[in-house]
């Protein structure tokens, strides 16, 4: 049973690639219908698919691939032709594999009724198989029109003078050359399984020197049910039948000795090319053969070490483990904040020289591991063409959607939070944004709409932006929303500029289900995009020209478990607010600070800024030494164009730590985003300043 989990994992892991390489294929055959290689890596996607589902025991999957490869095949042999519906009926048949893979995944048995997609693609078939079956009659009739049906299929194996010559020299030497003729059960799901279990069979026996049709497609399984393998070997005919009979799955095995002393074919001896070549160079050819044969086989083997060592340099760890190493790492930088702190003290030349040498090392180590868990957000980004191909169809627009960067690196954990709000505003861009085709010709727009996902780094943050060439947004309608439902008031829309305009329509409240059609109803469930981004660290801006397109732009944290932070002192307490949202530190005297609207600020390099008194929020009582102080210490962050400062007693210096969830009993603790550890063992809150300047 623990086998069988193992190699689910496997398969759950595989069968999601492969599903999502026959959508990256099936979109590119759809934009070049006329070019078949593309159809072959379908094909052998779709191929590896049914035979793991078959060999797992998900017979749905195994049968509606199966009838999905047969259409392929069809398209790949240029006996049909890519239209629209075909490309549709082929799409429905990879969205119910999906669902299947989904529901196996869920811990489900992957069953599905598949009856509806396979009668589609079944009649994809019979219609063409209708068509080749009419011009192969009539291309037989002018052809051969005696020429019996069966002598057509028949596998026939015809040997050159070397091949000859190996089987003479055997069966002198004592050995029984046999020809074998081997049919599979029509049924069979895996042919090239089954091909392996006799070759191998065979091969404990005797030696192969042919088989027909060659190797290399019996493995591709490019050939009906039937193959001839001719093999030399010292056991009786009986035997090497009954051998080949206990591999399941096959109708019928027949044994035939080869007559050795039967003259080659005319054809093949005397070929044009054969023929001026004079008589004493046969031997030599031979021996090249013979060469050319050996060659062939040990660079098989070298090859295939070769390239053994070249596909094994990639390992599948499950993202467990990593936690498991990343928590264990953690606890080292804690320990060794420790030692740091210790070793200070102690002053210590050997001990401050081994603990530095074991920080450098340990810095080392903890950016391999937070390599090992970054992942290209091509995870993610890869859903997102045929999403909207789909949602074009539905909506009767024209969209092209174009990908940059998706090679960028985020993250494990935050690749796994941003699929879903990142959906939520593709699906905004192309239903509100974009226009239908007659629209946007009637403003001198091309009829295709454009959105461009894009991805790149930028310091310790990646940006995501989704920028569409739509109608924008109308901010006029976005303050009268705003302001009738309560979301803003009019003073204060007096001093916002475009971008925080625009802002507002992520405010909770600002949209609802009635009005989808107002704003392009960009407002709908924006809220919750908003605070999926914000709760991983990042935010979310948006810019737009009215008529011309909008641009969403995500920053979000490279990493979540190990950050830099900014020490700060308050009473006895200390608290960290980490580097990516402090602008800068700064020193001001009390007399600086005036009051507005109840509220204390500062002008700061001609802005007025607002404080935060951190004491008066966490409810730290002050120190006697600083009631005295005529200065304050701040902390300048920002979130977005917002700018606050967080009033502190001091400020201790910068630090790596590593952040460590409250549990599920703190979780909703006003401004703090989790602890750590520092290295005199004291536990120091993580400030949340997203929540701190709201």
């Amino acid at each position: 049973m623990m086998g069988q989990s193992e190699y689910l994992e496997v398969f759950i892991d595989e069968s999601q690639e492969h599903l999502q390489t026959l959508n990256d294929h099936l979109m590119q055959l759809e934009k070049a219908p006329e070019d078949i290689s593309i159809v072959g890596e379908i094909f052998r996607s779709a191929h590896t698919l049914k035979g793991m589902g078959a060999t797992m025991g998900f017979e749905d999957l195994a049968h509606l691939t199966h009838n999905l490869e047969n259409v392929l095949d069809l398209i790949r042999h240029e006996q049909m032709s890519v239209t629209s519906h075909v490309m549709d009926v082929v799409f429905e048949s990879v969205d119910d594999l999906e669902e299947m893979i989904t529901d196996i995944a869920g811990g489900g048995d992957g069953s599905r009724d598949v009856n509806e997609t396979v009668q589609k693609l079944e009649a994809l078939q019979n219609k063409d198989q209708e068509k080749a079956a009419a011009s192969e009659t009539a291309a037989a009739a002018v052809d051969s029109p005696q020429k019996p049906m069966q002598e057509q299929t028949a596998v026939q194996e015809s040997y050159d003078e070397y091949e000859r010559t190996v089987l003479k020299q055997s069966y002198e030497q004592g050995y029984n050359p046999y020809k074998i003729e081997i049919t599979l059960d029509e049924q069979t799901m895996l042919k090239a399984a089954r091909v392996y279990m006799i070759f191998d069979v065979l091969e404990q026996v005797g030696d192969i020197i042919k088989s027909t049709p060659p190797a290399d497609d019996l493995e591709d399984e490019n050939f009906e049910f039937s193959f001839v393998i001719t093999v030399i070997s010292s056991v009786e005919q009986e035997e090497l039948k009954q051998r080949v009979l206990k591999v399941s799955e096959i109708t019928n095995v027949s044994v035939e000795v080869v007559n050795v002393e039967e003259p080659v074919p005319e054809a093949e001896s005397t070929s044009p090319s054969n023929a001026e070549e004079p008589a004493e160079s046969a031997p030599a050819k031979k021996d090249e053969q013979k060469e050319s044969a050996k060659s062939d086989k040990s660079e098989k083997h070298s090859g295939g070490s070769k390239k053994g060592s070249e596909l094994n340099k990639t390992i599948r760890v499950n993202i467990d483990r990593l936690d498991v190493l990343m928590n264990l790492f953690e606890e080292l930088v804690i320990d060794r904040g420790r030692l740091e702190q210790i070793s200070s003290e102690l002053n210590n030349n050997e001990l401050s020289e081994t603990v530095e040498r074991m920080s450098r090392i340990s810095g080392d180590l903890q950016e391999i591991i937070l390599n090992m868990r970054m992942m290209p957000v091509d995870q993610v980004f890869n859903r997102f063409p045929r999403m909207v191909r789909s949602l074009s169809k539905e909506l009767g627009k024209n969209v092209n959607l174009e990908i940059s960067g998706a090679e960028t690196e985020l993250d494990r954990t935050i690749i796994d939070e941003i699929g879903d709000p990142l959906v939520h505003l593709i699906r905004n861009s192309i239903d509100h944004g974009i226009e239908q085709p007659d629209v946007r010709e009637a403003a001198g727009k091309p009829a295709q709409g454009n959105v461009h996902l894009s991805a790149y780094h930028s310091g310790n943050n990646v940006f995501i932006e989704i920028e569409d060439d739509g109608n924008g947004i109308d901010k006029e309608k976005v303050i009268k929303k705003s302001l009738e439902n309560g979301v803003v008031n009019e003073e204060d829309l007096e001093k916002m500029n475009d971008q925080q305009i625009f802002g507002l329509m992520f405010a909770s409240g600002f949209s609802t289900a009635q009005e989808i059609t107002d704003i392009s109803g960009r407002g709908v469930g924006l809220d919750v995009v908003r605070n999926t981004f914000e709760t991983l660290g990042g935010n979310i801006t948006v810019n737009s020209v009215y008529g011309e397109g909008s641009l969403f732009s995500v920053q979000l944290p490279l990493t979540l478990s190990i950050i830099d932070v900014m020490l700060v002192e308050i009473g006895k307490e200390k608290y960290g607010v980490p580097l990516t949202a402090i602008v800068e530190t700064a020193i001001v005297n009390k007399n600086e600070v005036y009051s507005a609207h109840a509220q204390k600020v500062i002008d700061f390099r001609g802005n007025v800024i607002p404080l935060v008194f951190l004491n008066e929020i966490f409810e730290v009582p002050d120190r006697e030494s600083a009631k005295g102080n005529e200065y304050y210490s701040l902390v300048i962050v920002s979130k977005g164009d917002k700018i606050a400062g967080l009033v502190v007693d001091s400020l201790i210096g910068q630090h790596d730590v590593v952040l460590k969830s409250l549990g599920s009993y703190l979780s909703n603790v006003f401004a703090i985003s989790g602890a750590t550890i520092l290295g005199d063992g004291q536990v120091a809150l993580i400030l949340d300043s997203n929540a701190l300047i709201k």
